[in-house]
Order: C-alpha cells, then structure tokens, then sequence
C-alpha cells in the first residue's frame, strides 16, 4: 500500500534517516540495554516498536518498570493480577486489556488485547502479545511525538513519566529517546521532493514548518492553528487564497478518487457531533500517499505527520488546485 521508500524519500539516504530517527539500528542499543534486556525481549521491543511506530527504547523502559523484562516473581506477572489488578509482564488492567487474561483475536475487541505471536489469541501473559498490545496503547495516546502524554496514560503519574523516560535515554546508544522519521529536518526532502510542482512545494513547505506547534481552534498561526487553519496559511504560502474553514474547504476542492491522491490534496474526515459525509469536521493535507499532516485536537498533541488509511471515517479527498478560482489565481501569478 504504501510506496516503498526509494520512492518517498530517493532511496538509501531515505533508509538511513528512518533508521536514525527511530533508532532500529543494532548500534543504537547500549550496553546498559545489552546487558539488561533479555534477547527476546530486546527482539520483540524492537519489532514491535518499528511495526506500530514508536520508539523501541521507550517499550523497553516500561518493561523494566513495571516487571524488569518478565523477571519479576510478584504476583501478577505470570499469573492472576496484583493488588491493582494488573497482569502479565506490561501490567495491563485486565479490563483496559479487553475483560479476558486471554481472549480470541476477534473484530470488535474492546481493549488492547493483540496477538504478537500468531496463534490467534491475546494473552497478557504473553510477552510477544502483551508488547504489541503496549506499543499500540502508546500509539493510540500520543506516540512516537507526544510521549509524556502517551506515558502518562499508560500509568497516571509524573514520576513514573519521568522514570520511563531516563531508563529510556539509558537504553539508547546515542543517549536520546529518539524522534519519528517524519519529525526529523533530515527526512523532510522526501516529502518535499514528492511534490508534483513548485506550488505544491511551497506549500507542504509551510505545512512542514509547522510541526510541534499545539492546535487551536481557530488558530491560523504563528503560534498555534487549527486543523483547517493550517491548510488554509500553506495555500497562503504559495500565494493562493481558499476557504478557511472545514466546512468550507471540502466543497471547495475538486473531488478526488481514493487512491488518486497526491501530495498538496486534502482528506477529510467525519468527526463526530455537528459532521456527516456531507459536512466533514476534520481535514489533513496528504504529504505523501497515506501520509498527512494534521492538527488533530486540543489533546492528540502537536502538529504532526500521521497515517490516514488506517483512520476511520474517511469522507473523501479533494484538489483545490483544480478548483477554478485558483486556477485564475494561478494564472494571474504567471502574468
């Protein structure tokens, strides 16, 4: 589904900087991590952490927290819960894993409970499971860019935030917890690069720029924006003017085929209470396919790259470079 990366990014440099960035390098892990992480564990922290996208190091440190890697002989670790009614070796509540120690990976789980190993059930006593059910919980709240918020909801505590975040740094060669491919300066040329033209350039430039500032409603920068308002100052960027708002927006471009996407189009979601497939509330700017850059909401963290093909309540993609007021817009530059 997604373009390999010689085609985003140009080949090996691309390669290179999605290993830097999030660390899944061999040379990345120290040898506080060596000598403390079980192999097979170390192995499932890093597979785990590179198939959902979150730093592998900040799996890791939760694992040594809560039960050092699977070593500890406190009750609750390899069976039954403990005094909170934690399990298995990522201490999840066994209502937030999905009601059930172990369950049939079924559509329609209510919780994290996933199946890392393949046999069709999620036990949270299973440490390939119970990983993969970890780096989706982050995922879910805040991961890779937003890691206090995701830590924090994992376990409702500032210190255990900050305790996860220094074994972290321990566990990674350079020192650093590490940062998304999307959020490093040096992958920016392959979403750049992918533009179709000069314009398009200029505005996913302006977009880019805007990485790690908060959402506001509203917003149209410099300091904070809304998701809408974002697109609307990129169009700017490139000397263009479009609709401000959502609503607006999403009559405004020409429709466009999923699939037909390219970098510079909008996508638009239906985002609850007040939207429909008529009215969408949410919009983000495809940077490369299945790729876009979004201010989401006051509490999904800041400005960021994010998949959409995996969101749900996708209403459809528009042009607005083919709308015709910006055509003539286009055409009076060039005069």
């Amino acid at each position: 589904m997604t373009p390999s990366p010689s085609i985003l990014f140009g080949g090996g440099a691309a390669e290179n900087c999605a290993e830097a960035a999030t660390g899944e390098g061999a040379a990345d892990v120290s040898q506080t991590a060596q000598g403390d992480i079980p192999d097979d564990y170390l192995e499932l922290y890093k597979k785990f952490g590179k198939q959902i996208g979150v730093q592998w190091n900040v799996l890791a440190a939760i694992g040594k927290r809560e039960t050092n890697h699977g070593r500890s002989t406190l009750p609750g670790v390899r069976s039954g819960t403990n005094y909170a009614g934690a399990a298995g070796p990522m201490q999840f509540l066994v209502s937030t894993w999905g009601g059930q120690a172990k369950m049939k990976i079924e559509p329609g789980i209510n919780g994290y409970a996933s199946d890392g190993d393949g046999d069709g059930y999620g036990d949270v006593y299973n440490p390939a499971d119970a990983i993969l059910g970890a780096a989706k919980m982050l995922k879910r709240n805040g991961a890779p860019d937003d890691l206090r918020r995701a830590i924090f909801v994992y376990n409702r505590a500032t210190w255990y935030v900050d305790q996860v975040l220094e074994i972290a740094k321990r566990y990674a060669a350079t020192g650093d917890i590490g940062v998304p491919p999307e959020a490093d300066p040096a992958c920016d040329s392959g979403y750049v690069d992918s533009a179709p033209d000069d314009v398009v350039r200029k505005i996913i430039e302006y977009a880019l720029a805007q990485r790690g500032k908060p959402y506001r409603w509203g917003g149209t920068g410099p300091d904070a924006f809304d998701c809408s308002g974002i697109i609307y100052m990129a169009y700017r960027n490139a000397g263009l003017t479009i609709p401000r708002t959502t609503f607006g927006q999403w009559p405004f471009g020409m429709k466009i085929e999923e699939g037909q996407e390219q970098p510079g189009d909008l996508v638009f979601f239906n985002a609850g209470p007040g939207t429909s497939k008529d009215s969408p509330g949410h919009v983000g700017m495809v940077v490369s396919p299945g790729k876009m850059i979004e201010a989401r909401c006051t509490l999904c963290g800041p400005i960021k790259i994010s998949t959409y093909r995996d969101r749900p309540n996708i209403v459809g993609f528009t042009r607005p470079l083919e709308n015709e007021t910006v055509i003539a817009q286009l055409k009076r530059a060039q005069t």
